[in-house]
């Protein structure tokens, strides 16, 4: 017999009775009945019954076990009597009886405990991970990461994308968020930086004439943390394709995304559903238009609607005024709210007010019948008329933001939003995927006074060149696309630029010089002189795609060892300062930062 199992615990089935074997595991709860002492004996493949009576064998052994010991039992299985049946559990039609017991490892007391979904403070979980890890919905959740994973990696083989590492010890880069910086040894006074993304080397892997690419890349930078963003590091799907189209692009990896989904939408019996293939294109101008942001949840039904025609001349003076200054007031639809009181209304005001907003108008409507001050102000028959064109109920109502049309458009999709949540609007059984095409290439930055690039500066303008030399910059579109599911941004891709005269226009018009571009892009720009086709991709995050199948709010929740909200490791007590010894190895001397 083996020294430590014959069976893994979560594998003992009805047809075992009568057999001796042995299993090994972590004390996961005990039970102590008087004359009979149960324990779950619970490892990774899931949980059974171990049972000794009080004169048995082994009972001082088992009596003695305090939770998250781990000790290996053997003894003979038997049926569990009808009324003792356990439903909840694979092997709750068995058990075993202790024949013999060897303790592997004794537990101290625990920090938290592991059985049940007890919340407790970040900062005890992530101290203790390893604790934090044998808890069931986390343990299930980094199975579903690694099965996603392979899932992941065996669609973009089918899809004819072939795999490859790109280095990780490379050279920093002046665009995008802050990187991460290694000091080199035998380089005094020179760095490395941890990629931000694979991005020039994926380009020049299409540059060097392997056709389509992709990896599972880690990534890291250093900015702050958020719910769907872990600090320091992340994995994203990354891959590229040459002699693509951006629809070349959709149709490459919407299957795989697709099939992704719909292989783990039923995970832990959830059921939910997919949209269906192609996946909707939203314009930028649309998507902030209706949904007050770039990545829309779909499955909230309320559409925002700009309405400020509707305020030209209004007895409601404000929108009036603002209206006639050139700014915009948008209505968000409240479907249903005649029964909400007057509180409902003043809530949804003061949440705005927290948001950093001067207020959300509203309306109210029962049966037909206009109430608070704008619809008064405004007139019934005006009233009516915005909701007819709006294609509102009797007793739906309207919230209003007005204002400068980029704060207008953020504060009725925060609205959007919150109104979906409050009424229950949200339908938390789909998955609904969108692309959000057409960007614009360049805005205006009103603190430099400067035109800068929106997005990508690296993507293809719509019109090539002929659009740069001939267009209002702030006109041009871009072959720049994002990858929306419910709300959460997988990923940003673009259609590349890979001709360089029109490279250098593009960033002469956000004013860079071509000395500029051939300095801080240098690797790519000279690669481009040398042939190279044209060429796109993307880079779906998978923590992103972990945490919706997974149902978390949180992006932690499915990362095997997360830091905190400040990139700290708690429990490997990271960062840590260096030893002299190392300081000097990399010709370096720490400055202390002023106090105060």
């Amino acid at each position: 017999m083996h020294a430590y199992r014959t069976h893994t615990c979560g594998e003992l089935r009805a047809t075992h009775a009568g057999e001796t074997v042995r299993v090994s595991g972590w004390v996961h709860r005990k039970r102590d009945h008087g004359d009979l002492v149960f324990i779950d004996l619970r490892d990774h493949y899931g949980m059974v019954q171990i049972v000794t009576e009080v004169d048995g064998p082994v009972f001082n052994v088992i009596e003695s076990l305090r939770s998250e010991s781990v000790v290996t039992i053997t003894g003979k299985v038997f049926a569990r009597g009808a009324e003792v049946v356990n439903p909840n559990l694979a092997t709750g039609v068995i058990e075993i009886r202790a024949e013999n017991a060897v303790v592997q490892s004794a537990a101290q007391e625990l920090p938290m405990p592991v059985a049940g979904e007890t919340e407790y403070p970040e900062e005890i979980r992530l101290k203790n991970r390893f604790l934090d890890l044998r808890r069931e919905t986390l343990h299930a959740n980094i199975m579903l990461r690694s099965h996603v994973i392979a899932s992941l990696r065996r669609r973009m083989i089918d899809q004819g994308f072939t795999e490859f590492q790109t280095p990780i010890l490379t050279a920093s880069s002046p665009e995008g968020a802050r990187d991460y910086l290694v000091p080199s040894r035998v380089h005094p006074g020179k760095f490395y930086a941890l990629p931000q993304a694979p991005q020039m080397f994926k380009q020049l892997l299409m540059v060097a004439g392997f056709d389509r690419y992709f990896q599972i890349a880690p990534c890291f930078r250093d900015e702050d943390a958020r719910a769907d963003r872990s600090p320091g590091e992340f994995y994203q799907l990354d891959f590229e394709m040459s002699f693509v189209t951006q629809e070349d692009v959709f149709a490459a990896i919407e299957p795989v995304l697709h099939g992704v989904f719909e292989e783990f939408a039923d995970w832990q019996g959830k059921g939910r559903t997919v949209s269906p293939l192609p996946f909707k294109r939203i314009p930028y101008r649309e998507s902030m238009l209706k949904y007050g942001n770039d990545k829309p949840d779909l499955r909230n039904p309320i559409l925002i609607t700009d309405v400020s025609s509707h305020f030209v001349g209004s007895g409601f003076g404000r929108f009036a005024s603002i209206v006639e200054s050139g700014d915009v007031v948008r209505a968000i639809p409240a479907p249903g709210i005649a029964e909400k009181s007057r509180k409902f209304f003043d809530d949804m005001n003061a949440w705005a007010q927290s948001e950093g907003f001067a207020g959300l108008g509203y309306a109210t409507r029962k049966g037909g019948e206009w109430g608070g001050p704008i619809a008064k102000n405004h007139g019934e028959d005006k009233m009516t008329a915005l909701a007819d064109e709006l294609g509102l109920g009797p007793d739906d109502g309207l919230f209003f933001a007005a204002g400068k049309e980029a704060q207008a458009a953020k504060l009725a999709g925060l609205a959007r939003t919150r109104v979906g949540e409050q009424l229950g609007l949200i339908d938390k059984s789909r998955f609904e995927f969108c692309w959000i095409v057409d960007f614009p290439m360049f805005e205006y930055d009103e603190d430099n006074k400067k035109i800068d690039f929106s997005h990508n500066p690296f993507s293809m303008p719509q019109g090539e060149l002929e659009a740069l030399e001939s267009k209002d910059p702030l006109d041009i579109l871009a072959y720049q696309y994002d990858i929306v599911c419910n709300g959460v941004e997988l990923s940003s891709g673009a259609i590349r630029n890979h001709r360089p005269d029109i490279m250098y226009k593009a960033f002469e018009i956000a004013g860079y010089s071509q000395q500029e571009v051939d300095t801080n892009f240098a690797g790519m720009i000279n690669a481009f002189k040398f042939g190279a086709p044209p060429h796109g991709g993307s880079a779906p995050g998978v923590d992103r795609i972990v945490m919706l199948l997974a149902d978390q709010p949180n992006i932690r929740e499915v990362i095997v060892f997360p830091m905190t909200q400040k990139a700290e490791d708690l429990m490997m007590q990271a960062p840590a300062p260096a030893t002299m010894k190392q300081l000097r190895e990399l010709n370096i001397r720490i400055i202390e930062p002023a106090k105060g």
